[in-house]
């Protein structure tokens, strides 16, 4: 068990040794100048030694005095850092947001480091997900979604709209959309098609190559795969330009030629219920920022 004298002591003679003076401690500590030399009276009577040397409007520390000061000034800082790592962990909020699995793996994760150094008081969870998750259930605050909507209950903020082209390993050497024929087309699967879905079919006809074998070779249920196999030169993958944007910006994959379609809006949605909470404020103006310097 620690055998201690009582912390105001304690307290009093570590600000009044930091300032040597006495008025200058009790003003820090928001007590009166006797208060403070009674506490220091009271710390040398249990300790059987004097601290302080009394002289005319000023203090000085006795040999005793200045071997226990810079002990208490170190304790008390680390109180101080302590108190103030769990006082921050407190006041950090933590936002959910939910992304399908390409989107938070090529997208999300290479710049999650940015709004860390944004918003300090603000911790991301990731929750990466192809299947939508009701954010009505708490199991996340936020998501970005890939689509036209609508978003019945939700706020849903346009963040950029998507594009879709032909993209290989430079290793490759494609020359033209005549060449094709010569690789394997690497198809990513949609769980919903209509005339305007950027596939491998529609692309083929915007290009002309009305004969072009666009059923044939490896198709992904997972767009980081098709990536992948991309960057493996594996084939040709029609993919999104924004999901690949780090390859195409890294010389790993190429942009051989065109035509360039059209995708769908990606969204920033939240209950409109939390309309005015500040922390989702915070995420979607460093999701606009963030887009638009890369537009």
């Amino acid at each position: 068990m620690r055998k201690l004298p009582p912390l105001a002591t304690l307290r009093a003679f570590e600000a009044a040794a930091r300032h040597l003076s006495f008025k200058r401690a009790a003003q820090e500590l928001a007590v009166t100048p006797t208060a403070v030399s009674h506490q220091i009276r009271l710390l040398e009577a249990s300790l059987g030694v004097r601290l302080f040397e009394r002289r005319t409007r000023q203090v000085a520390l006795t040999a005793e005095g200045q071997g226990l000061y810079p002990v208490l000034r170190d304790g008390f800082d680390t109180f101080a850092a302590a108190i103030e790592r769990i006082a921050a962990r407190k006041a950090r909020r933590i936002i959910t947001l939910t992304a399908t699995m390409a989107f938070t793996a090529k997208w999300l994760v290479p710049r999650i480091a940015s709004f860390r150094d944004a918003n300090p008081m603000i911790g991301l969870r990731l929750y990466a997900s192809d299947e939508v998750v009701d954010l009505r259930s708490g199991e996340a605050d936020a998501a970005i979604r890939y689509g036209r909507g609508p978003f019945p209950g939700m706020i849903a903020e346009p963040l950029v709209t998507d594009r879709y082209a032909p993209v290989c390993s430079p290793r490759l050497k494609l020359r033209g959309p005549e060449d094709l024929h010569r690789y394997p087309l690497l198809h990513s699967e949609w769980r919903r098609i209509d005339a305007e879905t950027p596939t491998w079919r529609l692309w083929c006809k915007r290009a002309g190559l009305t004969s072009a074998d666009v059923e044939r070779d490896i198709t992904f249920t997972d767009d980081s795969h098709a990536i992948q196999a991309a960057v493996a030169a594996q084939g040709v993958a029609l993919l999104s330009l924004i999901l690949v944007a780090d390859e195409l910006a890294s010389g790993t994959l190429i942009q051989p030629f065109g035509p360039v379609l059209q995708g769908w809006p990606y969204h920033f949605l939240y209950p409109e219920t939390a309309r005015r909470r500040e922390d989702l404020a915070a995420v979607q103006h460093w999701l606009h920022t963030t887009v638009q310097k890369e537009s």
